[in-house]
């Protein structure tokens, strides 16, 4: 499968897409064509084949009127064959924040042509809906949702977000399976409303792969910190240099060398709960601690670290062999089972220690240092747009 095939298949499906039905739709679709769906042989064959036969299914809801590519995104990917279908490439870092503010820009400019005059009714109708579609890996959606986080309500109200997984592990996108993702397009769908996780350090900055940003940091899917940061800190270092999914090997080898290299203290937490009641305190050794946006949550390439409803889950400081004896069991969630294992629901946790902690937000690294704690992983209000199946 090709970036062109795969440019037009989208661009078919979404002008047959029953996503707001009744008004104008357009569309981006920001895709990474390092992404493991595009590189990888055996993905390309598979997701081809699943791209036919939603193209196909598409086809048998009715054309839209009023669809088309987002303008300015066209204007923006010129001299790529690809602009027309309303893909654009990233071309690296900051690139899908910069295609994602194109559509903010388009959107909020849109809205305020429209004639104040008419009913609020008939403004919604005639103002365009847009899509953003994320074909990709986590750090790209990352990117984009950043972007998507911080324009105005009215904009938001206006957008719905697609992640396709077409990235190595997929554990942020809106499913897992591409044929199930191009479903909330083909059929009947609705939007819904859902969270992120923020991290705020004391000192307002952390060093590390974001160093430019002072914070806050944010994650649409888990932020953790503690030895799963450390393995997706290597694992970014080694990508481009060795083939495959890079993770799982270093996931071995971080239970042989994390000890070594960061000093596993005690961490002070307190969690709490939506009015601010408290859930638990507690001070302990952990190897991580990572708190998602929901419960039913993986990351690692669908390592289940979230498995059921609870959204946070520590683990604590463990010999060598009982890591290796229970690292097995994060495919499964059946770690949740295990002693060495605290899970709870809490809206935000502070947290302080004594020594330096890396933190991963959906693939992306910082360095927390002491002057950064007491720090705090909060959620936040529901605010990015994601398309969720009608019967949902």
């Amino acid at each position: 499968m090709n970036m062109e095939f795969f440019a037009e298949s989208l661009a078919e499906i979404c002008a047959h897409s029953l996503v707001a039905p009744g008004r104008p739709l357009r569309w981006v679709i920001i895709a990474n064509p390092r992404a493991g769906g595009f590189v990888m042989r055996s993905r390309r064959k598979k997701s081809r084949q699943v791209l036919e036969a939603c193209r196909a299914a598409a086809q048998s809801n009715p054309l839209r009127e009023n669809c088309a590519p987002l303008e300015s995104v066209v204007e923006f990917g010129a001299g790529t064959a690809l602009a027309g279908c309303g893909l654009v490439p990233t071309r690296g870092p900051g690139s899908a924040a910069g295609i994602a503010r194109v559509l903010v820009n388009e959107a909020h400019t849109a809205l305020n042509k429209i004639d104040a005059s008419v009913s609020q009714a008939s403004a919604f109708q005639a103002a365009p809906f847009y899509l953003l579609i994320t074909a990709s890996g986590d750090g790209t959606s990352l990117e984009a949702l950043s972007v998507l986080y911080h324009a105005p309500v009215s904009v938001r109200s206006n957008i719905a977000v697609l992640r396709l997984p077409m990235g190595t592990g997929n554990d942020g996108a809106d499913s897992p399976h591409l044929a199930r993702a191009l479903e909330l397009l083909i059929k009947p769908s609705r939007i819904e409303l859902t969270p992120a996780v923020r991290l705020i350090p004391a000192s307002g900055k952390a060093d590390g792969g974001l160093a430019e940003s002072k914070g806050p940091f944010l994650a649409f899917n888990i932020l953790s910190v503690g030895l799963d940061a450390f393995v997706t800190h290597m694992t970014n270092k080694m990508k481009g240099k060795f083939p495959g999914d890079f993770y799982k090997l270093w996931v071995d080898i971080a239970a042989l060398l994390y000890d070594r290299l960061y000093t596993v203290g005690h961490l002070d937490i307190r969690a709490l709960d939506g009015q601010g009641g408290e859930v638990c305190s507690f001070r302990e050794k952990l190897l991580l601690l990572a708190v998602g946006i929901s419960g039913h949550r993986t990351y690692g390439s669908q390592k289940k670290i979230l498995p059921d409803d609870r959204n946070v889950c520590a683990l604590k400081q463990m010999s060598l062999l009982r890591k290796l004896a229970l690292k097995g069991l994060f495919a499964a969630g059946t770690h949740i089972d295990k002693p060495e294992s605290i899970l709870f629901n809490a809206r935000r946790i502070e947290f302080s220690g004594e020594h330096p902690i890396l933190a991963q937000m959906d693939g992306e690294t910082v360095l927390l240092q002491r002057e950064d704690f007491p720090a705090v992983m909060e959620l936040t209000d529901p605010v990015i747009p994601v398309l969720k199946a009608a019967d949902q």
